[in-house]
Parts: C-alpha cells; sequence; structure tokens
C-alpha cells in the first residue's frame, strides 16, 4: 500500500446509514486526512446539492468541505454539456438538486404542456416523484425522441429502516418499454471515477476506492485500475458478494478497518 496517495469513498452506507455516522467512520476519515492522503467522496446520492451534503457530515464530525465532494448530479451537469449541449431535459428526480446542475436547461412541466418535448429525459433518484404520471410522461418523451440518461442505475439503497427501492429499478422499464439504453453518468461510469482521479491529482494505479456497492463502487474502480476496497456495510448483502461479476481487490467489515490495511 505504499503506493497509495488518495482515496476514493461512497458515503451512504460506508461514512453513514441515514446520514448518521458509522461506528469508527470519523475517526477512519480523519486518520487519512493525518497521514496526508488525497480524499474525495464519490457519491450517486441525487436528494442532496454538495454543499448540504456537507454541512450534514461536517455536523456530524467528519473533516469534509464541499470541494471534496463528487456527486452524480455535478458529474452529469459536465456529462450533457460536453454530449448534448444546449439540451432541454425533463427531470425526474427525488429532491432539489438545481444548484448542482449548473448550466442545464431544465423543463418546466408543472403546467403539464404535453406539447412541451424536451431532448433528454433525465433520471436521478427515487422517491414519492416516481409515481405513474411521472414515469408515463417520461415514456412519452422517450416515444417523441427523447434520449435517456441517468445519473447511476442503483436499484436500493440502505436506510435506518432497512433497504429502499432506488431509481435503477425503475429505469430498467423505461429502457424496455422505449428500446434504448441509458447513458449512465454516475458510478459505475468510467468517466466518474477518472474525473475523481483528475481532481486528487493521481493515477489509477495510487488510489483506492472504499464502497458497499460491490458492482457499481468496488469492481466498477477497478476496471479502471483503481484497488477496490468493499465494506460490509450499508447495502452489503452476502448473495450479491457471492454471484458478483469479480472478486473484490480486498473485503473488510467496514471503513473503520482501512487504516490497518493501509499499514
Amino acid at each position: 500500500m505504499d503506493s497509495v496517495r488518495a482515496v476514493l469513498i461512497d458515503i451512504d452506507g460506508v461514512l453513514t446509514v441515514s446520514w448518521e455516522p458509522l461506528p469508527g467512520a470519523v475517526e477512519a476519515l480523519r486518520h487519512l486526512r493525518d497521514i496526508g492522503l488525497g480524499v474525495a467522496l464519490v457519491t450517486n446520492t441525487t436528494s442532496r446539492t454538495r454543499a448540504s451534503i456537507a454541512e450534514t457530515l461536517a455536523a456530524a464530525g467528519f473533516p469534509v468541505e464541499a470541494e471534496d465532494i463528487l456527486t452524480a448530479p455535478s458529474v452529469t451537469a459536465a456529462y450533457l454539456a460536453e454530449r448534448h449541449p444546449g439540451a432541454g431535459c425533463s427531470l425526474l428526480n427525488s429532491g432539489d438538486i438545481r444548484e448542482d446542475l449548473a448550466g442545464v436547461t431544465l423543463i418546466d412541466e408543472s403546467d403539464g404542456d404535453a406539447d412541451t418535448v424536451p431532448d433528454v429525459v433525465l433520471v436521478g433518484g427515487a422517491g414519492p416523484e416516481f409515481d405513474y404520471a411521472a414515469l408515463n410522461r417520461a415514456f412519452g418523451h422517450l416515444q417523441r425522441g427523447a434520449r435517456l440518461v441517468a445519473m447511476h442505475r442503483n436499484l436500493y439503497w440502505r436506510t435506518d429502516r432497512g433497504l429502499r427501492l432506488d431509481s435503477g429499478a425503475f429505469l430498467l422499464g423505461l429502457e424496455r418499454a422505449s428500446d434504448q439504453e441509458a447513458e449512465i453518468t454516475g458510478k459505475p461510469a468510467p468517466a466518474f471515477f477518472e474525473t475523481a482521479l483528475a481532481r486528487l491529482g493521481v493515477g489509477p494505479g495510487e488510489a483506492l476506492m472504499i464502497g458497499d456497492d460491490i458492482e457499481s463502487d468496488v469492481l466498477a474502480a477497478q476496471r479502471t485500475g483503481i484497488t477496490g476496497v468493499l465494506v460490509k456495510t450499508g447495502k452489503y448483502l452476502p448473495e450479491t458478494h457471492r454471484t458478483a461479476s469479480g472478486r473484490p481487490d480486498h473485503v473488510l467489515d467496514s471503513i473503520a478497518d482501512v487504516p490497518a490495511l493501509l499499514r
């Protein structure tokens, strides 16, 4: 581990569950800072802005600022600017993330104007907003030629009340119904990890990725050359571990064990 200069860390399920710190997580992050490693918190969370996430984590004792956080919405804004410049977007998401979608043109569909056809249907994280009317409206846009862009494919996430269904489950239906594959901007997209590495100024062989999602966090990072560390907190399930598409480089009980791994 002598070559490690930076650590990429998922937030939900690794540092916190329902925004409450997991045991030893604050101390582990402080240790990584103290030994001089670069830190980037990389999250598919789409319900909060980077500033809001940083404020919540800092209040819980984590040494974090907004600049340390890379969210799926912030990466999506850059992706749309490059791949779909000037596109009008219909956003299906739970939570207000407009601050992190700087430069993205969001179409106001509150008046129910069916004649407004967006260029892109943009799917974020699931919540009460994912009702039949909203999903059917998105399907209509896709039938009329809109592209399908999604911030992630997560099927579920862990809360203090157990696993909760996420937008990946709905995304599969939209893909099948519209006969098009979504363009993914957050994890597990390679560009997401490459953006984090560039921000930290390190190469893939100099970084660890710590996550609770074996496919989207760990194996996806390993495919870009980053060392993967799977933790058994958050959404971790033994059955998904057994049936995964590959093997993590390291498996730990929690992020509290990372300092020992580095030693």
